[in-house]
This record gives structure tokens, sequence and C-alpha cells, in this order.
């Protein structure tokens, strides 16, 4: 008994040592790597790229021999009836018939094979474009994601900083009431404030919520604790410093381009494979066949043995009318892709013009903000002082502390947004990898 609860109570005393020590923050490039693994999006991706990538060796199925073998075994009840003149005989046999043979066939020429094998290659790098946009969404979806959390945690300390300080000068509005100093006025007006600030609360903590939630889809666990922005963090501009290479670079390279580029040019391959239906084929075939079964009125048997080697020609005549119709409606969905194609381009570079703007203007607002956020500061001072000493009233002093609040949530908000823009002005070129996400990290720091 003595031993076991000294184990008991060691356990207690190792449980209580380890619940007590700090959970391990999760920086941006860490929750990044957890979606890699987890997320679903991505993972669907993945497995469409697995797919998608079969395209090429079924197309190359089409140029190389198919080889078939096929066998049956009979037992067959034969009755014959002869008549000759005024006699009549029949005859019955009972037996056992076996063949077997193996075919080989080898295109020649099928025109549709060839063009289809190419349209294949297009394919797959259709494919390939799609997963590496894939990516690129991932990087963005997740600092999204982590930002969000972020921006809500900066929230709803900046509602409760400002809900703290209404609950001083509630305080001080009713003491001072007490002593008859100041109005009943003061004290409303505190308590309204402090009322409001407290719903404001709630409706932070709920969002706070909602947004560790949206992170915890992305990489299937709860992410605790994550690395802040450090408040002197320096946040570079775009570099080329010149929007319409950027904007050029996105009609290129960006992936949704280049994944519609390559449906367009598979697009137009299918009207030469429809237009090879009215091509001739040539191939190669071979069949070997060996059949055994009875002699004539079972008399004996007989072993068959069949060798052909040649070249087989189809000519297509008239086929409905079904070639010119299929031909036209891949001339229409040919259309269809290079619109498409119009469209990504003219996408791409409005993203990108929006992305640099983003990052260039974010950049001369987060200045703005950090210039305002001390000019706040200095004016709530200034109102508190006023205040006791009597040339200021409670609602300047609310004011100012409320301007200090909205102040500090904007901030927050432009260096988040700004950062993200960076990040989607890089994906818009395609350019957007791992290493870029590196850097963002460095300027985060341990909570």
């Amino acid at each position: 008994m003595t031993t076991d609860f000294g184990v008991g109570k060691l356990a207690l005393v190792l449980a209580a040592m380890f619940s007590a020590l700090p959970a391990v923050a999760a920086d941006l490039l860490q929750v990044y790597r957890d979606a890699l693994v987890f997320d679903a999006q991505y993972a669907a991706a993945r497995a469409s790229a697995a797919a998608g990538r079969e395209k090429q060796p079924q197309a190359l199925a089409g140029l190389l021999p198919t080889i078939g073998a096929t066998g049956n075994s009979f037992w067959n009840d034969t009755r014959y009836d002869v008549r000759i003149e005024s006699q009549d005989a029949s005859y019955s046999n009972k037996y056992n018939s076996n063949s077997y043979g193996v075919n080989l066939t080898q295109p020649l020429f099928r025109w549709q094979n060839f063009v289809q094998y190419d349209q294949s290659k297009l394919l797959v790098m259709q494919t390939e474009a799609n997963l590496a946009q894939a990516g690129q969404d991932l990087i963005v979806r997740v600092a999204q994601a982590y930002f969000d959390v972020l921006f809500a945690i900066e929230n709803l300390r900046a509602v409760q900083a400002n809900k703290t300080a209404i609950a001083q000068q509630l305080a001080q509005a009713k003491k001072n009431f007490e002593v008859g100093i100041s109005t009943v006025t003061d004290t409303y007006e505190s308590q309204s404030r402090f009322d409001l600030a407290t719903a404001q609360e709630i409706a932070a903590e709920n969002d706070l919520e909602v947004k560790r939630y949206a992170l915890r889809v992305l990489i299937g666990k709860d992410p605790g604790e994550l690395y802040r922005l450090k408040p002197k963090a320096v946040m570079e501009p775009p570099q080329p410093a010149n929007m319409e290479q950027w904007v050029t670079a996105a009609e290129q390279d960006s992936f949704v381009v280049q994944a519609q580029q390559a449906a367009t040019e598979a697009a137009s391959k299918a009207i030469e494979i429809n237009k090879a239906g009215h091509y001739p084929t040539v191939d190669l075939v071979a069949n070997y066949a060996q059949t055994n079964g009875p002699g004539q009125f079972g008399v004996g048997s007989i072993d068959n043995t069949t060798r052909q080697v040649g070249v087989q020609l189809n000519i297509p005549i008239f086929q409905g009318g079904s070639v010119n119709s299929k031909t036209r409606e891949a001339i229409a969905r040919r259309d269809a892709e290079q619109a498409a194609l119009d469209n990504a381009r003219r996408s791409s570079a409005l993203n990108a013009r929006q992305s640099y703007l983003g990052v260039v203007n974010g950049l001369s607002g987060v200045r703005a903000l950090e210039a305002a956020l001390v000019s706040s500061l200095s004016s709530l001072e200034s109102n508190r002082l006023g205040y006791e000493v009597g040339v200021r009233i409670n609602i300047d002093v609310l004011n100012a502390e409320n301007q200090v609040y909205v102040t500090r949530r904007d901030l927050a908000r432009t260096r988040f947004d700004t950062l993200l823009a960076q990040l989607k002005l890089k994906a818009t070129v395609g350019s957007l990898s791992e290493a870029d996400l590196e850097r963002i990290n460095a300027l985060f720091e341990a909570p």
C-alpha cells in the first residue's frame, strides 16, 4: 500500500509539473507545414494531379501494339441424315472440339492516335499547373487564416483595454458624483460606453474562436499560441518597384494562365483528332490459330493450324455526319477555351495591380497609422491631465481612449493586410514559395 501510494503521489507531482509547462508556440512556417499534410483541399489537388498524369500513358497505349488471346472448348452432339435415291442413312457423333488463337495489332497509321498523344502532354502540363496553383493558394490561405487569428487577438486585447479604461473612468465618474464635483451625466455617459465595450468584448471573443477554428480546419489540430508580429517589424516594398513589370509577368507566368494556355492548346488538338475521323487507318495484323476436332462423319480427327501476317486498311466512307458534327463541336470548345485564356490573363493582370497597390499603399498606411498612434496616445494623456485639472470633461477622455483603440486595431489590420498582399503579389506571377513564407516568418516572434 505504501509503495502504491508513493508511486501515485509521484505521478501526480509529475503531471502537475508537466501541465505547468507552457505550450510551444507555433510560427507561420510550422502552421504551413502542418497544412501541407492535413489540408483536404490541397490533398484533393494532389490526387487530381496524380490522376491527370495518367493521360499520357493512356494516350501512348494508342501507339503501341495490342495482343489478345482466345480459346474455347465445346462438347458437340451432331446428327447426319443422308438420303441417296431411295436409301436413307443416319449417323450421329458426339465429340469434343478445341481451339485457341493469338492475335496482334500494331497501328501503322492512325493520325488521331498521334495527335492524341501530343494532346496528352498538354493535359499533363495543365494538371501540373493546377497543382502548382493549388500550392500557391495553400500558402495564401494559411497566411490569411494565421493573420486572422492574430488580428482577432489584437482586436480582443484592444477591446479589453478600452473596456478597462472605460471602467476606470466609470468608477471615477461615480466617485466624483458622490462627492459632488461632477454631474450624473458623466456617470451615465461612462456607463453607456462601458456597456457598449462589454458587447464589443463578447463579439471579439466569438470572432477569435471562429478564426481559431478556421485555422484548425487547415492544420487538423488546435494551433495553440501563435508567434506575433514584432512591434518594429520592417516590411520591404516590392522588387522590382514597377507595377507594369509585375502585370506583364502575371499575364505570362501565372499558373492560372499556364493551365488555361495548356487547356486551349489541348482543345486545338481535339479539332485535329475529330477531323482524323475522315482519314484511313493502316494496321499491321498477325494471327495464329489452332483448331482440332473429328474428321468427316466422325472418322479420324483433324488438326487445323492457321498463321496470318498482313496489313489491314480501313477507309471510312460515310458515318452519318458525326465526324463533321464532332469537329464543329471541338472548334466551339476551342473558342471557349481561348476566351477563358483571355479572361485568365486579364484577371491575373488585375490581381497583380491590386496586390502591388496593396503592398505599396499598405506600407504607406502602416507609417501613417504608426504616427497616428503616437499622436493618439499623446492626445489621451493630454485629455486625462485636462480632466484632472478641470479643463476637459469625461466625454473627452472617453473619446481619446476610443481613438487609441481604433488606431491600434487599424494598424494591426493594415500590417497583416500588407503582408498578405506581398504573398498574393508573388502568387500572381507564379513565384510564391516556402522561401517567401520563411522571409515573412522572420518578422514574427514568440509571444
